[in-house]
């Protein structure tokens, strides 16, 4: 999108919305059409950068009937949840949001909301069909899935946001995304 290239580029205050039209080539009234206000774009960036995390999970059903095929996919999840925040655009989004949540409230819940909440909420209910299968391990399944998100990502977001730590490899992230499959995972 062309508004969060140059959000991106040039920071939320420093971008117009006759920037927006001009880099995407469309007229004044076709963006207003569409987005009240900079922020509307800003919220719509960020929801479509938050829903890319869920892609993994959204078309796993039914629930894999193994304990393997079921780690594999949540460790492919983890994976994706990673990948996802720890790009430069997620940082960006995360960036913007916490920059801009002070003025208007609804771009933070915007983030939360298609992002942790609602990838919360899809882990929740693969926890709660792993668990009647007894393919992951009895608990309240939000507890658990909040567990499983902690033990993914720790400190790593604020550490990046704060740019105080490189991007990890791809051997990192999978390493945490199968520590945090570990935690959930019912022995055999």
């Amino acid at each position: 999108m062309a508004a969060f290239t140059l959000f991106r580029e040039h920071g939320f205050s420093s971008t117009s919305m006759l920037d927006i039209v001009t880099r995407a080539r469309v007229s004044k009234r076709d963006l207003y059409a569409l987005f009240k206000n900079k922020h509307a774009v800003l919220a719509a960036c960020i929801g479509e950068h938050a829903q890319q995390m869920r892609r993994p999970l959204e078309g796993a059903n039914p629930v894999p009937q193994t304990r393997d095929a079921l780690a594999a996919l949540l460790v492919e999840f983890g994976v994706s949840i990673l990948q996802t925040i720890c790009h430069p655009n997620a940082l960006t989004v995360f960036r913007l949001a916490i920059a801009e949540s002070d003025r208007v409230p609804e771009i933070g819940r915007t983030l939360e909301s298609n992002g942790r909440e609602a990838n919360q909420k899809v882990l929740i209910e693969l926890i709660k069909k792993g668990q009647s299968r007894g393919l992951i391990i009895a608990g309240d399944p939000a507890v658990l899935a909040s567990h499983y998100i902690a033990v993914l990502g720790a400190d790593l977001l604020i550490r990046l946001l704060m740019r105080v730590r490189e991007a990890p490899t791809e051997r990192e992230i999978e390493a945490r995304a199968r520590a945090a499959t570990e935690t959930l995972i019912s022995p055999r």
